[in-house]
């Protein structure tokens, strides 16, 4: 933490004023992240101390911004210690953004064309900045080779397959595997692969797409890149709108390089798979194996692509036992038990209850308006309770800080208040998903918006991810107005410099 400090005092020439550790920092990568922020700028931190995947974040931030590609500015580094600033484009990523503006297949126009964005631009990654790209820095692998084909193929094997228990016969499953894999190897492949494209790892700042964690990137085929788009198991793309952002990404792919249509989708869709494979993999090591259930509520969309697939597409190589394994998954009780709400939303054709918690200031701005087009929900008063914000060791902290968490969880009140908080939204949350109903809005106020309402809807948001069938989006409304503040002086105050320059 220190360190971090020490590079923003050094970059911004100001004392770091607050400190937001941000959700999901440690989730599946090992990372640190968080948001510091001084009187005038705001900055992301990372902490993280994998040498060589540091490296490689470096040089391709750097490359990627010579070819004008947006991506974050480094602004310091400490290689040494593990720990870089990075530019900070907010808390809305393109799975927020699409989140917000979905009921079940209905998907806004203003998210069609952000989409739209997103895959125009990747060609450039992949091919205008690919072709000078110092690939010497890439970690774990070089290329998207055999090696790197049979980790994403054992990983799903030995951690999703194995550990839910589903039947394959593995001698065989092994002769498809190498099948698939010479036939994925057959597809040109002297191309940048960012690895990890997905919309998560998109934000969505100022009405446009800024891109992040590109690190394990390499050379590879194209197609695993949009597949990993459009496949993006938790954003659940109707097959619609997926056709159709394929069919734009491959009019854009046309202006850099010369590959017809119909070769692109020769092997698109045994990408489509491995990718798929991969990342079950990945819900399976990070669900069966370290017991994070949360990486778990994500199965139920990737068997809802799974299946799509499955009764839509052949590929042009035999993998039978595979496809055995695949319908084995599809028929599996423990799979689909993992959100039976999920599986039995999407057998009538309704949504998944998307629950959206708000935190907000009474005196800056007041409750949010519900821009789902329902109305209705909960809006809680939590100003009954101690207030932080009156003491001066917290001023500078939120909801989020554990000095925070730790105060208000001595407090008999808070606990009184959250109690009965809970009794009501859990009992409206069985009804709505009872009922098929999308979407429930709750709001948590407070004086500034900082600390007991952010407190609270964090609270919330942890108890409410533990059931079954239900979304959960979070939103500090306050924190965010500061944080995008902060952000545009840092914006203002590095377009003054250039001009200067």
């Amino acid at each position: 933490m220190d360190v971090l400090k020490q590079l923003f005092e050094k970059h911004f020439h100001s004392p770091v004023e607050h400190v937001q550790p941000l959700q999901g920092g440690l989730g599946g990568s090992g990372r640190r992240i968080l948001r510091l922020t001084g009187e005038n700028s705001s900055a992301i931190g990372v902490l993280y101390d994998v040498r060589e995947e540091n490296v490689a974040f470096f040089e391709f931030s750097r490359h990627f911004r010579r070819h004008g590609l947006p991506v974050p500015e480094l602004y310091a580094e400490d290689l040494k210690q593990g720990a870089y600033l990075e530019q900070d484009f907010g808390d809305t990523t393109l799975f927020d953004f699409l989140s917000r503006n979905r009921q079940g297949d209905a998907i806004a126009p203003a998210v069609v064309q952000a989409y739209r964005q997103v895959v125009a631009i990747l060609p450039r990654f992949q091919v205008e900045a690919g072709r000078d790209l110092n690939y010497k820095v890439c970690y774990p692998r070089g290329s998207f080779d055999r090696q790197s084909i049979a980790w994403d193929l054992n990983y799903f094997k030995y951690y999703f397959l194995r550990l839910s228990g589903v039947p394959f016969n593995e001698q065989d499953l092994e002769t498809d595997f190498g099948r698939l894999t010479r036939f994925l190897l057959a597809a040109p492949r002297d191309y940048f692969l960012y690895r990890d494209f997905q919309s998560r790892n998109v934000m969505w700042f100022d009405g446009k797409p800024w891109f992040l964690d590109y690190q394990g990137g390499r050379k590879g085929a194209l197609q695993y890149d949009i597949a990993s788009l459009l496949y993006d198991a938790k954003a659940d793309l109707p097959p619609a709108l997926r056709q159709h952002l394929l069919k734009h990404y491959l009019e854009t792919l046309r202006q850099y390089v010369d590959m017809s249509a119909e070769a692109f989708m020769h092997h698109y869709y045994a990408f489509v798979y491995v990718r798929l494979m991969q990342a079950l993999g990945a819900y399976g090591f990070r669900g069966f194996y370290e017991r994070k259930p949360h990486f778990l509520q994500s199965v139920p969309f990737a068997l809802k692509n799974l299946s799509w697939l499955v009764n839509n597409v052949e590929l042009p190589v035999a993998v039978p036992a595979l496809m055995a394994a695949f319908k084995n998954m599809l028929l599996s009780d423990k799979l689909l038990n993992l959100n039976p709400t999920v599986e039995k939303a999407e057998a009538h054709g309704l949504p998944v209850l998307t629950v959206r918690i708000f935190s907000f200031s009474f005196h800056q701005g007041g409750p949010p308006k519900d821009d789902s087009g329902n109305g209705g929900g909960f809006v809680f008063d939590a100003r009954g309770i101690p207030n932080p914000g009156r003491e001066e060791r917290f001023k500078n902290l939120t909801g989020k800080d554990a000095p925070v968490i730790e105060y208000l969880d001595q407090q008999e009140s808070a606990h009184q208040f959250f109690s009965h908080t809970t009794a009501l939204v859990d009992a409206s949350v069985e009804n709505y998903k009872s009922r098929g109903f999308a979407n429930l809005m709750i709001s948590f106020g407070c004086t500034g918006g900082q600390h007991r309402s952010v407190y609270m809807a964090e609270h919330l948001a942890s108890h409410l991810r533990r059931k079954a069938g239900v979304e959960v989006v979070v939103h500090h409304l306050q924190l965010e107005k500061v944080a995008a503040k902060h952000t545009e002086k840092a914006v203002s105050t590095a377009l003054l410099g250039n001009m200067s320059r």
